[in-house]
């Protein structure tokens, strides 16, 4: 089996226009409109508002007409670049790509679960770990970009897929739903710990990235734990095991 080069794999014009069509450039006019209402409402939003504060979210995370921008500076900007061979940039290039991915999942998962949680602390512990994402999400894309690589074709599926399973288990109430992110993050942790293994010795940049996140991460998942969350059922944690898989090979080529 031929083993295709994530970093030359040229299909974008085809994935996007299925993914991020000409419609998304309407929707992008109409939501100004749009948050000029909400901004009138100073910040008291109903539910419809939520939703389309989540809409909007949707069109930024998942489709790159709209570059995502970080709160914090990123952990490589101080770094600088060393010489990777083609096939380390190849590599390091497809490990941020299935973080970037991850980003996009983590997102919608924060997004679904605040959008539907009973409680206002639940509520802001989930938007201050999603506005932390966001950093991971910029900082995984800025890489990228650097490495001559590209996001995941496939970032629209991860992200609805995400907000699907974020607002189901906030409907199962909020004990459940902190459980679902404190067992998300643990299993991330290891994910990207073993990104630390894998990433080329010398390529500093994106292992100053992953260690960040690493750190994060495990905040995330202790803070969700001291807010109610409840130990998931060992069926749901290797349910959860699977899927991940499932994306992050995937991530890796598309």
């Amino acid at each position: 089996m031929v083993r295709t080069d994530p970093l030359t794999v040229n299909t974008s014009g085809l994935v996007q226009a299925l993914f991020c069509s000409k419609a998304v450039e309407l929707l992008y006019s109409v939501k100004y409109l749009v948050f000029y209402r909400i901004d009138m409402l100073k910040r008291n939003h109903s539910l419809i508002d939520r939703l389309i504060i989540e809409f909007d979210q949707i069109l930024a995370t998942a489709c790159p007409r709209e570059q995502v921008k970080a709160h914090r500076p990123s952990p490589a900007d101080e770094i600088p670049e060393n010489d990777l061979s083609r096939a380390e940039r190849s590599h390091s290039g497809g490990l941020m790509r299935v973080n970037h991915a991850g980003e996009v999942s983590a997102q919608a998962l924060y997004q679904g679960q605040a959008l539907t949680s009973r409680s206002k602390q639940v509520r802001q512990t989930m938007w201050q770990s999603a506005k932390e994402e966001i950093d991971h999400l910029a900082w995984c894309a800025k890489r990228l970009d650097e490495l001559g690589g590209h996001t995941s074709y496939l970032n629209p599926l991860w992200y609805l897929g995400s907000l699907t399973i974020g607002t189901l288990a906030g409907i199962c109430g909020d004990k459940w739903s902190l459980g679902f992110v404190v067992e998300t993050e643990r299993q991330v942790v290891i994910h990207l710990q073993g990104h630390l293994e894998e990433l080329p010795k010398q390529d500093l940049k994106s292992r100053a990235i992953v260690n960040q996140m690493v750190e994060d991460e495990a905040r995330h998942g202790v803070t969700a734990m001291e807010v109610g969350g409840a130990e998931l059922p060992a069926p749901i944690k290797k349910m959860m095991k699977i899927s991940s898989r499932v994306m992050t090979r995937t991530a890796y080529w598309l």
